[in-house]
């Protein structure tokens, strides 16, 4: 039967695993079970290459018949970001080069490239974080106020307004999660099973109003008189 579709399933290793090909291996079976009509294959993304157990002992980058491959972030990566100096994307990726004299003299640049790109508030906060966390696992030794030196970063970055806006609204996220599962417990100790339009209106709604059903929950005779009726 020839494949209808094709899938990638794609991972990213940042440390060293000598089950991780194995791990891939079988989620590509399992998926593949479950999706007989798609081409599945599997794809490593290391973030250099003495992290894939098999490079480290002479192998090959593919295996499995070509299901499974191997993608080093160390063997490509300098030369992208020559080629794309502008790429925000790549811009944030640039910490995982090893070469940290020249990493010095860039980092304002790499800095700017985010903050000049074309892209939504909210994803150009999300990059510069991560650039500053990249920056970070780079040198280990460097202090807070020395990286932001390095990236010429006049404000720190925790108390821009985008991060905090950013901060703020993942806070509230992780609020709402937080009280939307106490909910559905309260409502499973009380009720039993609790159907999944209960679920999806629990979790769809906002804090003020979860707040009103955690205070209302003990005095309810039943979900529908606590969340309203369900659908007909």
């Amino acid at each position: 039967m020839v494949p209808s579709s094709q899938t990638a399933m794609i991972e990213f290793q940042g440390q060293y695993l000598k089950t991780v090909w194995y791990n891939l291996m079988a989620k590509v079976a399992l998926y593949s079970e479950t999706h007989p009509d798609s081409e599945v294959k599997g794809i490593l993304i290391f973030l250099h290459s003495s992290l894939d157990p098999y490079h480290s002992k002479g192998g090959e980058k593919g295996s499995a018949g070509g299901l499974l491959q191997a993608v080093y972030l160390d063997h490509f990566l300098p030369e992208w970001l020559v080629r794309e100096p502008d790429n925000p994307y790549l811009a944030v990726l640039a910490p995982l080069v090893p070469e940290s004299e020249r990493l010095c003299q860039e980092a304002p640049k790499l800095w700017q490239t985010i903050q000049q790109a074309s892209v939504a508030p909210e994803i150009r906060g999300s990059l510069s974080e991560l650039l500053v966390f990249w920056f970070f696992e780079h040198f280990k030794s460097f202090t807070k106020k020395q990286i932001w030196a390095m990236l010429h970063i006049l404000t720190p970055l925790q108390e821009t307004r985008a991060y905090q806006e950013i901060f703020a609204e993942g806070e509230a996220r992780g609020e709402a999660r937080g009280k939307a599962k106490s909910l559905k417990h309260l409502l499973t100790r009380r009720f039993g099973l609790v159907p999944d339009w209960a679920t999806s209106r629990i979790e769809g709604t906002t804090i003020d109003q979860l707040d009103a059903w955690l205070d209302g929950v003990l005095d309810a005779k039943s979900i529908t008189d606590l969340l309203g009726s369900g659908p007909h």
